[in-house]
């Protein structure tokens, strides 16, 4: 099998915010096991800030929020998380590579295809990519924001058998451990929905970026992508392996779709933040339901919010519900303008995403 394994920061770091060297060792041994039984394995690692925080003599509490000092911070993280990487892998007779991606490799063909080709030669050398987020050169209007999105992009970009998302806890429960004594593991998720969303929950520790939402979120990306995503607990014994064979109590296992979208709409339908939201009709929807259909203006009743040509917009139907997601090619101005004309393409059928 090809697949992804992503760590999170608070599965890499310790208390203090310093690397865990013994938890990227784990994770090496369960890697370099993985490759001896022939599967291929990249890795997607978080930990760049945290790492060069204590560099900096900063305490994980103090973390900064501006953008400049974090960037500044990862510069100094990521040089020593790689070398981290490099030795515990070098440990097993395994070399390591590093990968710093950008949303510009999923958004513009060429890229794409560049960065694939990349992956695809390290990985018939033997050797391991160890992707993160190029943070210190990121533009902070375009950015991932989490590793979590990156690991989904990344499975459906190597067409990946599994991902595999390592926290701190087991997986998604059905009510909050902390509240409830009785909450259980959730083992197994044929399709995610609003009610699981809410489940997930918010924020993880002070340390990462995301949490169980965040990571219900890739999965989401991931499933659509066909790709079947395990999350799991880092430091479970042989957890590599057991999500790798699907063992079941392993984590939680979102199934992955039979029907795979491209990496674009992935991007477009999963990871874009939407600007406003525009209204159609009952014949708009019908219409889009029916597949490879553009969103003309003659279906549209209305659009909310101010966003300009190009942005990610919600479309709803007349209840308000959700049912796709697009790049508008007209401003909210010129969408209200339109409504009407039968010839007025708001949303373009290759920047089209129909939801359930």
């Amino acid at each position: 099998m090809r697949v992804v394994v992503k760590l999170g920061t608070s599965s890499l770091t310790n208390d203090e915010g310093s690397i865990d060297s013994e938890a990227v060792s784990k994770a090496s041994q369960e890697i370099a096991a993985a490759r001896a039984s022939g599967h291929e394995v990249i890795v997607v690692s978080s930990g760049a800030v945290a790492a060069g925080l204590p560099a900096l003599g900063i305490s994980a509490a103090q973390r900064p929020t501006d953008a400049q000092t974090l960037q500044a911070v990862s510069a100094v993280g990521q040089a020593r998380l790689m070398q981290t990487w490099n030795e515990a892998l070098a440990a097993f007779d395994l070399v390591a590579g590093q990968v710093l991606l950008v949303p510009l490799d999923f958004m513009v063909r060429a890229q794409y295809l560049h960065a694939r080709a990349t992956l695809e030669r390290l990985l018939s050398l033997g050797v391991v990519p160890v992707v993160n987020e190029n943070d210190a050169t990121a533009d902070d209007e375009i950015r991932f924001g989490d590793n979590d999105r990156i690991a989904a992009l990344v499975a459906q970009l190597m067409g990946a058998d599994v991902l595999v998302l390592l926290t701190d806890i087991d997986g998604l429960m059905d009510a909050d451990p902390r509240l409830d004594e009785s909450a259980s593991l959730i083992e197994d998720i044929a399709e995610i929905d609003n009610e699981l969303e809410a489940l997930a929950g918010g924020a993880g520790t002070d340390r990462g970026s995301g949490g169980m939402a965040s990571k219900l979120a890739a999965a989401k990306m991931a499933s659509w992508a066909g790709v079947r995503v395990v999350i799991a607990k880092a430091d479970r014994p042989a957890v590599l392996r057991d999500s790798i064979d699907g063992q079941s109590g392993v984590g939680t296992t979102v199934r992955g779709r039979s029907e795979r979208i491209s990496a674009r709409k992935l991007w477009i339908g999963f990871a874009l933040p939407a600007e406003g939201r525009i209204a159609i009709d009952d014949g708009a929807v019908a219409a889009l339901a029916a597949g490879g259909k553009s969103l003309l203006a003659a279906g549209v009743t209305g659009a909310t919010g101010s966003f300009g040509a190009e942005a990610a917009v919600e479309i709803v139907d007349g209840a308000g519900r959700i049912v796709a997601k697009g790049l508008s090619r007209l401003s909210s101005q010129d969408v209200v303008s339109a409504i009407g004309q039968r010839s007025a393409e708001v949303v373009h059928a290759d920047d089209l995403v129909m939801l359930p």
